[in-house]
């Protein structure tokens, strides 16, 4: 079993968990800028924290086999910071940079127009740098936040197919299904899903744009869920193809949109036609 985990706070991880990861198929990852617990007060600080996320955790990644890719953005929590704005003149010289594959995470916390703004002006960035985005929907009246996160995707003139609305679950994701929208999926022990309901979910919406994460952050959390994922996806009786169209040709196919996905031994005739993935010096 390959695992592409596409949304992972490796930051908040030790050492370890990258041996376990590998040791458990994982081989690839995407890490998420997000919130680090406690407030940031200068712009110094989240370069700081973007310089680690295309730095010394691709390295970190590298001695276990792992080919670690970023997402660059003002979260949305701290978007309600007025120290924190100038960081939006900070991410274009950091979208450029080989490992970041999309925008993100960007949307909702607390659905405040100040993040209204940052979230429409990420979202430019993404149309502008011809990068997918990668959205994090609110931990609170979590139904009405996905709704106004569509209308804000389509006012974005992104085009819905490069756009990932993640953290959803079984009250959130019809809409998106029917937006177009790649649906992300956390997998936890506690708290937002379980693999037992991510399954059932995928028994109802089918495999198609589907991303299961196992997110990983500061909480209680476990970076091993995404294969316990799949296999509950086996025991139900999905196919080995199954699972590995969820659990790596789709996150490929999503990121690949980013043209900077470099798996050098990844075969062609096993991702997606149109999918952008450089191999060797291509």
């Amino acid at each position: 079993m390959r695992i592409f985990d596409p949304h992972i706070h490796m930051t908040s991880r030790t050492t370890d968990d990258y041996e376990r990861m590998a040791a458990a198929g994982v081989q690839a990852l995407v890490e998420p800028a997000f919130w680090l617990g406690q407030p940031r007060t200068s712009v110094g600080s989240f370069t700081d924290y973007f310089d680690s996320l295309v730095g010394w955790e691709p390295y970190r990644a590298s001695q276990f086999g792992i080919r670690h890719y970023a997402t660059i953005a003002l979260n949305p929590k701290e978007a309600n910071d007025p120290r924190c704005r100038e960081v939006l003149d900070v991410l274009p010289r950091y979208l450029e940079k080989d490992g970041v594959v999309a925008v993100g995470e960007v949307g909702y916390d607390s659905m405040t127009p100040a993040e209204d703004e940052v979230f429409a002006a990420q979202l430019a960035l993404a149309v502008e740098h011809e990068l997918p985005a990668l959205v994090h929907t609110p931990h609170r009246d979590k139904a009405r936040g996905t709704a106004r996160t569509l209308a804000v995707v389509r006012e974005s003139g992104l085009e819905p197919g490069r756009v990932a609305v993640d953290h959803l679950n079984e009250v959130t994701v019809a809409a998106v299904a029917e937006s177009g929208c790649w649906m992300g999926f956390s997998i936890y022990p506690e708290t937002k899903m379980t693999a037992e309901r991510m399954v059932h979910i995928l028994r109802e919406y089918g495999l198609e744009r589907m991303l299961v994460n196992s997110a990983a952050d500061w909480g209680r959390s476990d970076p091993l869920l995404t294969r316990r994922t799949g296999e509950a996806m086996l025991a139900a009786g999905f196919s080995d193809d199954d699972v590995d169209r969820v659990l790596w040709r789709n996150p490929v196919e999503f990121y690949g949109q980013s043209k900077k996905l470099d798996f050098s031994t990844v075969d062609r005739a096993e991702t997606h036609e149109g999918n952008s993935i450089r191999r060797g010096g291509e």
